[in-house]
């Protein structure tokens, strides 16, 4: 079995929330599909959006896509566990039913997030036994080397780009403490073994 091999699964395993989130470049994104992947029983958030459905999307499978006008009845309605506006254009957010009611149904989530909507989920796993128990927070944590070598090593971003980026990703940093588990990011594999660990921890409590 190699390192990164997902362990036995559990007869009825209790569902599970992993929460990820981390700076730009420290495949928080890459560790979430993979464990969607290669996990029994693990399904990705499907999140809500206003932007527009792009080619090959489909509602309630990449998003839930909504009008802007939708978007403010569901705040209204306090049907969202977080949401925030991106780049002032669009907003994003997870709907309290695409967490809770998979969890009922003894589905395992995975779903990155930045550090304000992890901020966010603790102040309703508050008000949530389902959360309490289900909801394990992740930080990936880079050092300032690897930080800019992941930015520069995407190939996308000019010099301007890349110092917004890096500032972003040192305030992000600031918040790991805040963080149950913490990831010392290394290799794909590396990160991908650690993260099987901490899911076997948050298995073992939420039983």
């Amino acid at each position: 079995m190699s390192a990164a091999t997902p362990p036995p699964l559990p007869a009825n395993p209790p569902p599970v929330l992993l929460v990820l989130a981390g700076p730009a470049g420290s495949g928080k994104s890459t560790l979430c599909e993979r464990i969607v992947r290669e996990v029994p029983g693990f399904v990705r958030v499907i999140t809500t959006t206003t932007r527009a459905p792009r080619p090959g999307e489909i509602n309630g499978v990449h998003y839930h896509f909504l009008t802007p006008e939708q978007f403010d009845a569901k705040i209204a309605a306090d049907e969202f566990l977080e949401w925030a506006w991106v780049h002032g254009e669009r907003r994003y957010g997870t709907l309290a039913a695409s967490v809770l009611e998979p969890l009922k149904r003894g589905q395992s989530l995975a779903i990155n997030l930045d550090v304000q909507g992890v901020a966010s989920l603790r102040e309703a796993a508050e008000h949530s036994i389902v959360l309490q128990r289900a909801m394990a927070t992740i930080f990936i944590l880079l050092d300032h080397e690897q930080l800019v070598a992941r930015i520069r090593d995407r190939g996308q971003d000019d010099d301007a780009e890349i110092a917004r980026r890096m500032a972003t990703a040192e305030a992000e940093l600031l918040e790991a403490p805040k963080f149950e588990f913490v990831i010392n990011s290394g290799t794909r594999e590396e990160d991908f073994a650690a993260l099987l660990k901490i899911l076997a921890t948050a298995r073992a409590r939420a039983a």
